[in-house]
């Protein structure tokens, strides 16, 4: 990825988080930057006018929201997967070149590659992060989560319904699946118009395990990503965001 000069004071979308966290961490904890780009970012406008205010000074919680609309703990999600370390993966990631995994894993520690999620977790039903990953028909994989939160807000079940319910006031938060594609701006992943999802791959209504099964498939899923994470960094970028 070329790296593009930006001004210190916004967003920078070619920023590695990885390049900013301590050794052996999880830049989705200690990266500073990217704490900052989120609280930056999505303190912005609910579809209902009041803003969503995030705070990073709430001891023992990643980002904060509380006034009327409720108290929210929020934390950072990379919520495009690479699979690595994923052993039902470790054959088919040996037929990807090396060059080409690195370069993938460079464009999923940008911010386009990022969300936050409501961080409690709610017995019986976990966190929305965790059981993203938890589910193999999801497999970690934004497009599927995408399409149960669709389905949530149509009332229909979905793999994710149990943590989603529990956290349906996060989600009523954004009025409607249109109304939460734009506040994150995901329009090149979902259609705002139709609520369409678009899927990295082949969609069979949660048939199959959630991650790619050879080696095409990962370079069909891998090249979907990558468009993906382009377009929503460009997005990101024309925001020009303050931090």
């Amino acid at each position: 990825m070329r790296r593009i000069r930006r001004s210190r004071n916004t967003v920078d979308v070619t920023f590695d988080f990885r390049s900013d966290t301590p050794p052996g961490t999880d830049p989705d904890a200690t990266s500073p930057t990217l704490r900052r780009y989120h609280a930056a970012l999505w303190s912005r406008p609910l579809p209902g006018g009041s803003v969503f205010t995030l705070e990073t000074d709430h001891r023992g919680r990643y980002l904060s929201h509380t006034s009327e609309l409720g108290d929210f703990a929020l934390s950072s999600d990379t919520c495009v997967p690479a699979f690595l370390g994923w052993k039902r993966m470790e054959s088919t990631l040996q037929e990807i070149p090396l060059r080409q995994r690195r370069s993938f894993q460079q464009h999923r520690y940008t911010i386009g590659s990022m969300m936050i999620w409501p961080s409690t977790n709610i017995k019986g039903a976990g966190t929305i992060n965790g059981m993203r990953g938890f589910n193999s028909r999801v497999a970690d994989r934004l497009d599927l989560t995408l399409e149960c939160v669709r389905r949530h807000y149509r009332g229909e079940a979905n793999p994710l319904s149990k943590v989603l319910t529990a956290n349906s006031a996060y989600f009523d938060l954004f009025d409607s699946f249109c109304g939460f594609i734009e506040f994150f701006e995901l329009q090149d992943l979902a259609d705002p118009k139709t609520n369409d999802v678009h899927f990295m791959l082949p969609f069979d209504d949660f048939d199959r395990p959630g991650h790619p099964r050879d080696a095409d498939e990962y370079n069909i899923y891998m090249q979907a990503a990558r468009r993906f994470l382009d377009a929503r960094n460009k997005r990101i970028d024309n925001l020009r965001v303050q931090v």
